[in-house]
């Protein structure tokens, strides 16, 4: 935004001060940013496509829970789970028979806990807070302002995480992209917005964002905004329930005044 010419110093002292406050403004107050759960259930999902139907409760799933052994790449690429909720057709038979949560080194009774009678309430128990007794496990992770407390892609880099990266589908070990992209924001007084490749290929597959999400040829993604982000859309569609959420703005916009 710049000032007109000729401006007495009234009027130019009143413009200065109208521009801080729509600067302030496009910092964060404009947005409409969803209520936060408590750090202990974010992330956390009720997966419900049939349980009530055949009078289950539904799957209480903790991805906080999961994502310190397996990164995201293992659920959401190799076992095909899809990122939206309650979209992937997931059955009893199939996890028995060895596919979604009870595919060989999941659930399978040797790594984690089976698919016996037992242990059903162990996910169908309809607790969106179930085992947050033990999320003071994560107490030691470096923190963050946001989500879970918890800077994930710290405790990685640090080593003080390890999760698998798969389990039959190896990655292969050539695709090393590490490009950091910036993106201008098209808001006067907003700073461009930082992508670094690295610490999203180490967790996803390229697959997982292209050329669904986001084109492969930069500036050429259709309709990309804040709103759409906030409404789960492209980078949305991770941080507004597991990755940090948008309220984080300067992980995105290191140079936005907090």
């Amino acid at each position: 935004m710049h000032l007109p010419p000729g401006l007495s110093p009234f009027k130019a002292l009143f413009f200065g001060a109208l521009l801080c406050l729509l600067q302030a403004t496009q910092a964060g107050d404009f947005w409409d940013l969803p209520p936060a759960p408590p750090p202990d259930e974010y992330g956390n999902l009720l997966i419900d496509r049939t349980s009530s139907k055949s009078a289950v409760k539904p799957v209480a799933f903790s991805h906080w829970i999961h994502r310190r052994k397996f990164t995201c790449r293992v659920c959401h690429y190799e076992l095909e789970f899809n990122m939206k909720q309650n979209t992937t057709e997931i059955t009893e038979a199939g996890n028995r028979s060895g596919k979604f949560c009870g595919t060989s080194g999941c659930h399978d009774g040797k790594v984690a806990f089976g698919h016996d009678t037992a242990n059903c309430e162990q996910c169908h128990n309809g607790n969106r807070g179930y085992q947050k007794e033990r999320f003071s496990e994560l107490s030691k992770l470096p923190k963050a302002r946001f989500g879970n407390q918890v800077d994930w892609g710290k405790a990685l880099s640090r080593g003080l995480l390890s999760p698998v990266k798969y389990l039959a589908l190896k990655p292969d070990p050539n695709v090393t992209f590490k490009a950091i992209l910036l993106l201008e924001s098209e808001w006067s007084g907003i700073p461009p917005a930082v992508f670094p490749h690295r610490p999203h290929t180490w967790q996803l597959d390229c697959s997982n964002c292209h050329p669904d999400l986001f084109n492969v040829k930069k500036k050429t993604t259709q309709h990309f905004s804040m709103q759409a982000n906030l409404n789960g859309e492209f980078c949305g569609v991770c941080h507004s329930h597991v990755a940090f959420p948008m309220a984080d703005c300067k992980r995105c916009h290191p140079e936005m005044d907090n």
